[in-house]
């Protein structure tokens, strides 16, 4: 987790996504299809664009304050797990607190924290964002305060925390946690990590009323997956029920995530 922390903190701003777009790692040496995306104006901090998806989560927080039904309705079926994503700064700061509290018991008390008195972070123009940032964090709290902290790194253990993160919709902090593994990785396992990453952000999309994108990526994601297993859980599955999801959207909710079916702790895949 620290190698992922690292990565997380010292890569700057510019290269991140705009607003509401969780990028998915382009494959080493092409370019692979761009998502038929529709891209909302980035709006300036806290304040959303007219008309755009994220418009529509700020006016319903501001109709309804203190309502947690009133952020998370969307289009797809994906949102009753899936959590949309907030605004830049908010989104990158709570990632890596989230990152952070995979592993350390302090950074689980500061998210405990901050579900109840999100207040604490947000600026005078941001209060709009409140009980998104806290649900996030809640969901995130809840899911974590289950899992024992571990030292153990590498692939199987990311794998393992990824796997929690995604069952409790935290879509976006999925690609924040593997990308690094991506990075590093070659071969086989690079691939198989690549559509881990696209899956998972095309469910984010879907939570963020992005149709075309969730479509583009959990296709291109399922296609990469199938047949393959990585750190000792079968992908396969996996990808035959992203795939035949893909046909119901935007009815439709992710399948499982791959259960640990094997120790693969004495022959791990290098990344």
């Amino acid at each position: 987790m620290g190698r992922a922390l690292r990565h997380l903190r010292d890569r700057p701003d510019h290269r991140r996504a705009a607003q509401r777009q969780a990028r998915a790692p382009r494959s080493a040496g092409r370019q692979p299809r761009r998502a038929a995306a529709r891209r909302d104006p980035v709006p300036a901090r806290g304040h959303a664009a007219p008309g755009s998806a994220a418009g529509r989560v700020a006016g319903s927080a501001a109709r309804s304050p203190g309502t947690v039904a009133a952020v998370t309705s969307g289009l797809g079926a994906a949102v009753d797990r899936v959590i949309r994503t907030l605004p830049l700064q908010l989104r990158n700061r709570l990632a890596a607190t989230i990152l952070e509290a995979v592993d350390d018991v302090q950074a689980r008390r500061a998210l405990a924290r901050l579900a109840d008195a999100p207040d604490a972070w947000l600026a005078a123009d941001e209060h709009e964002w409140r009980d998104l940032l806290a649900q996030r964090a809640r969901r995130a709290s809840e899911a974590l305060a289950a899992r024992r902290p571990s030292a153990k790194r590498g692939l199987g253990a990311a794998l393992e925390a990824a796997a929690t993160l995604y069952e409790a919709g935290l879509h976006f902090e999925v690609h924040e946690l593997l990308e690094p593994l991506w990075m590093a990785a070659s071969g086989e396992t690079r691939e198989a990590l690549q559509g881990v990453i696209q899956a998972a952000v095309g469910w984010q999309h879907l939570a963020n009323d992005n149709i075309a994108g969730a479509r583009s990526l959990l296709m291109e994601g399922a296609a990469r997956l199938y047949g393959r297993r990585l750190g000792g859980r079968d992908f396969d599955a996996f990808a035959r029920a992203t795939a035949e999801a893909v046909t119901r959207l935007p009815a439709a909710k992710p399948p499982p995530f791959p259960e640990l079916t094997t120790d693969a702790s004495d022959r791990e895949e290098s990344v």
